[in-house]
């Protein structure tokens, strides 16, 4: 078997590529994996992650990340990180150099300062304008809830960013009137980039990077940072991740349910179909469901098997996952719960 294997996010070929590269020059693959992450980071088109990812509804950006580390079964992150471009990088250290899990907000700051992480605006001109644009359309199209919108009913779901996808395995950027926050010309995300990662020696790693959901509400923090949720390694089973709608990944520990499918014996795909089943069937707000009582918002799962078998599933059709093996980038079609 060609090694390291690797599976990811639609966007994580220029991530695994390069961690690919480092790991056959001696590099740990798990500092490969964030070193891979940063190129993503610093892409100013890539609209998710690091610099140039969508703001929040106060036109700042705030990143959340994490890294687990497989064999002592420890993990990083940090969440609502300002002014700090490579959130990955930061999630490191902490798993590093410190005994926490997790730094939020101005703490999470003040360690990357600390350690020489540079200070700068991540906004650039474009999703500055992705902003601005926003706010001209924001009218009550934002994430607070009415008491009438939060018992809305089929259809009228928001916030929940699936709709026919031109780009299939992208989060897609102009959802249709109603159902994000904001206008359908108004760039919108959920994007984020995960790997998981299995070493020559059998060790597992993941690292998950996001720039959140856009124009949310100030400290929200998603799935990404949260060990259980938007990722999970266990060194004797296997590592999972998810992209998507994080809240719903949060209230199931989606990327936990993944990996202890596998440890049940259900092959990585079938895993992530069955984590996929427990998101549907415990989503009870009518707001999130479409017309037939399907959840109308995506989630894409991804998992690794430590013997290196790989597979992914999203909600819905025309969803696209990344595969590395040894030197070997592959773009293979998700699984869909709903065809």
């Amino acid at each position: 078997m060609n090694m390291p294997v690797m599976v990811g996010s639609w966007n994580a070929g220029p991530a695994t590529s390069r961690a690919a590269a480092l790991a056959a020059g001696g590099v740990p693959l798990l500092s490969a994996i964030v070193q891979g992450i940063k190129i993503v980071e610093d892409d100013p088109e890539e609209m998710s992650v690091g610099f140039g990812g969508l703001p929040n509804e106060d036109g700042e950006v705030e990143l959340d990340a994490a890294v687990m580390d497989g064999p002592r079964h420890k993990a990083g992150a940090v969440a609502g990180l300002r002014r700090i471009r490579h959130a990955a990088g930061v999630a490191y250290e902490v798993l590093q150099r410190t005994d926490h899990a997790l730094l939020v907000g101005e703490g999470a700051f003040k360690f990357a300062r600390q350690l020489g992480f540079p200070e700068e605006d991540l906004s650039t001109a474009k999703s500055r304008e992705a902003w601005l644009a926003w706010k001209a359309g924001l009218s009550h199209k934002d994430a607070w809830l009415s008491a009438d919108e939060a018992k809305s009913g089929f259809g009228q779901a928001r916030w929940a960013g699936h709709v026919s996808n031109p780009e299939p395995g992208r989060p897609p950027s102009n959802p249709a009137p109603g159902t994000s926050g904001g206008s359908p010309t108004v760039p919108f995300t959920f994007g984020t980039i995960h790997v998981s990662g299995v070493d020559a020696g059998g060790d597992l790693w993941a690292c998950t990077s996001t720039s959140g959901l856009s124009y949310k509400i100030p400290g929200r923090v998603g799935d990404s940072p949260i060990v259980g949720a938007g990722l999970y390694t266990d060194n004797a089973v296997g590592s999972a991740g998810a992209t998507g709608r994080g809240e719903s990944t949060l209230h199931t520990c989606g990327a936990y349910e993944v990996v202890r499918g596998m440890e049940s014996g259900l092959a990585p795909t079938e895993a992530c179909l069955a984590a996929l089943r427990r998101i549907a069937r415990l989503t009870k707000e009518p707001r999130l469901l479409n017309e037939k009582g399907e959840p109308s918002f995506n989630v894409t799962l991804y998992a690794l098997r430590k013997d290196g078998e790989v597979g992914a599933a999203a909600m819905h059709a025309g969803y696209q996952y990344l595969v590395q093996r040894g030197g070997e980038t592959r773009i293979e079609n998700a699984a869909a719960f709903f065809g």
